[in-house]
Order: structure tokens, then sequence, then C-alpha cells
């Protein structure tokens, strides 16, 4: 009798574990998944949408070749504000060179541009975040993040904003909550390569 209610017991703390996991994180499930390639299995990555953003992977993503995008009110076509998600087959030796090589590019372009570090703990998965700060005003994250040599992908979420954008620091917030969130899962054959909700 002791174990069944020491099981029980044990059971309903992880009930209320779950629960209270499901009220930190509030928000919906997004799924994005892509078709197998050659080397590069079937994948799919999964995330928490913010409450009140909208989700697409098959119109507006693709017009502008991504893999997904996520954002608030009415999409405009202007990336500021937009959470983009691209995918692509890993070519370079590692996720340290795979950002060294997106920081060469930045500051190439921009010479008076900054490159600083952000901070971010994605306990499933290698990420690295960099916050660039460009001479035109507008600051762009990136966070880069490696399922494995067995996936043969890498991945980004990057998001443009105003410098003096009133609302920076909530963005940021949830930028880096859809980035810490985000798993990677070989995908199931069968699967049609689309985002779900």
């Amino acid at each position: 009798m002791e174990a069944v209610t020491r099981r029980a017991f044990a059971w309903l703390l992880c009930l209320l574990a779950s629960f209270a996991t499901q009220a930190a994180m509030p928000g919906k499930d997004v799924t994005v998944a892509g078709k197998p390639d050659r080397d590069v299995p079937g994948w799919t990555v999964h995330t928490v949408l913010p409450e009140g953003w909208t989700q697409d992977c098959c119109l507006y993503a693709k017009a502008i070749g991504v893999n997904e995008v996520l954002y608030r009110g009415e999409w405009t076509g202007e990336p500021e504000r937009v959470m983009v998600l691209n995918v692509w087959p890993s070519r370079l030796s590692s996720l340290e060179a795979e950002v060294q090589d997106d920081r060469h590019h930045y500051l190439d372009r921009d010479p008076g541009g900054k490159a600083g570090t952000f901070a971010l703990d994605n306990p499933a998965l290698a990420c690295r975040g960099v916050l660039y700060e460009g001479t035109d005003r507008k600051d762009d994250v990136v966070v880069f993040c490696d399922p494995g040599l067995a996936s043969g992908i890498r991945f980004s979420w990057s998001m443009t904003l105003a410098h003096d954008d009133g609302d920076r620091a909530a963005l940021l917030a949830l930028f880096r909550r859809v980035a810490e969130q985000s798993r990677y899962a070989v995908d199931h054959p069968g699967h049609d390569g689309t985002a779900k909700p």
C-alpha cells in the first residue's frame, strides 16, 4: 500500500510540475519541418509562439526565402520586429565558425558597426547569440544553433530592431525565449515538410 501511495504522490508531483511549466510558458507550439535532402535527414524545429504573434512558413516566409517568420500585428514586409528562422545544410566546421563568419560579413558591410554577445541558455541545443549595432541605428540580434553533426543542418533565429525602439527590452526577452525554447528532432518519414500550429 505504501508503494502505491508513493507512486500516486510522485504522479501528482509530475502533473503539478507539468501545469506549472505550461503556465510559465504561455503560447502555442510552432513546428517547422524540412524534407530529407541527400545526406541531410528530414528535420523538425520546434519552439513556442509568443502570445499574440502569428507564424508563417508558406506565404511570407517563402517569399523572402526563409523557413519561418513570427510577427505581431499585420505583415508589413518590413524586417523590423520580425523573428526569422533560417535553416541550412552545415558546411562550416563548427558553431563558432558560423558565428565568426557571420560577424566577419556583418562588419565588412558596416565597418563602423559593433558586434556584442547576446546571452541565452538553451539546455537542449548548442546555441550562440550575437547582438549587432549598426551605424544605421538598426540592431540585429542573431542566435545560431547546432543540432549536432548527424543532423546535417544548422539554424538561426534573427530579428532586426530600431536602436531606440521603445519596446526593445520586451522584444529581446520574447526573442530570447523563442531561441531558448527551440528544439530539434529528426523528422518521421511521410511528413509533408510544412509548419504546424
